[in-house]
């Protein structure tokens, strides 16, 4: 990064074209598959624009990932949601039966956010093989990397020479680079190309691109941080059934915690003590979603929970 800042006088062309051929090496696709965005957000973005329209539907779960809703009045989309499963998957077959001649796209976010839990691979493929030909499909795998060895899941990459599939990433989570917004999307080369007329002008920076295409070439970064995040994730769960607190089971680098109250109450508490934590979440208005940090920052986190009103009450 800090030698790409000295080509800050430099468009972005070259850099992020060198990404995009990287990406497409990576992936073992074909580099017009491979599309850029200000973090994967962006991609959402252009696949909500280029494939909604006034009148059409997106039928997400509920609760989703939050961006969806806040995107999608922009493209003319009213959201469709549908209640997540008893083990917190996506209710496909609930989500196919909402779709209609209105509906054009269906969002999973695989790993979900919020609840950090799985939809089986083979499930989505049965979704996609039902679908009319005309629903576009986005597949948000923002925390693949977490999932590490599962039979239940995939990634869906192999499967995008499908027109209707986009299948999101971004270097914003296993990678940290959540303040440089780079993320991607892998479709169909002719999915590929609409999504692109709907993209930002140089929209990724000759830093965000360099530094995305030496994070792509780290794996053993990638693994280190996987099994830390694993190891902190379960010193979370330590502490919380410490506590006798309860959470859903977590494939990601965050944990939806159930505080056994109102959770507005408990994030507006951490909140004084200045730190952020998400709540509540339609459909599980007791939970809040804790991202998991450092040793230091999630001490900090369980000294302020112990200062809860009756937070030793569990103890």
């Amino acid at each position: 990064m800090r030698d790409a800042a000295t080509h800050a006088a430099r468009y972005p062309d070259a850099a992020a074209a060198s990404l995009r051929r990287k990406l497409a090496a990576f992936h073992r696709v074909t580099v017009d598959r491979v599309v850029l965005g200000c973090g994967s957000t962006e991609v959402l973005d252009m696949a909500l624009r280029a494939f909604g329209g006034r009148g059409k539907t997106i039928v997400t779960a509920r609760p989703t990932f939050e961006t969806v809703a806040r995107l999608a009045p922009r493209a003319g989309l009213r959201t469709v949601g549908v209640p997540l499963a008893n083990d917190h998957s996506h209710d496909l077959e609930a989500m196919r039966e909402r779709v209609d001649a209105r509906t054009g796209l269906i969002y999973i976010c695989n790993p979900h956010n919020p609840t950090g839990s799985l939809t089986k691979r083979q499930e989505i493929d049965a979704l996609l093989d039902k679908l009319p030909g005309d629903v576009h499909v986005i597949v948000d795998e923002a925390y693949h990397d977490f999932v590490g060895h599962s039979a239940d899941y995939r990634t869906l990459i192999d499967r995008t020479n499908d027109p209707r599939l986009i299948v999101l990433r971004t270097f914003s989570k296993i990678h940290g680079l959540a303040g440089l917004r780079v993320g991607y999307g892998i479709a169909a080369a002719s999915t590929a190309m609409t999504l692109r007329a709907y993209a930002s002008s140089n929209d990724i920076s000759v830093i965000a691109a360099r530094a995305a295409a030496a994070a792509l070439e780290d794996p053993e970064y990638v693994r280190t941080s996987v099994n830390r995040i694993a190891d902190e994730r379960q010193e979370f769960l330590n502490q919380a059934n410490a506590r006798m607190l309860r959470s859903i089971d977590s494939l990601t680098n965050f944990v939806m915690l159930n505080t056994g109250r109102s959770s507005s109450e408990v994030a507006a508490h951490f909140g004084e003590h200045r730190i952020l934590v998400a709540g509540p979440v339609a459909g599980y208005e007791k939970y809040i979603r804790v991202s998991l940090g450092t040793s230091i920052e999630m001490d900090e986190f369980w000294r302020v929970w112990d200062r809860l009103p009756g937070g030793h009450m569990h103890t």
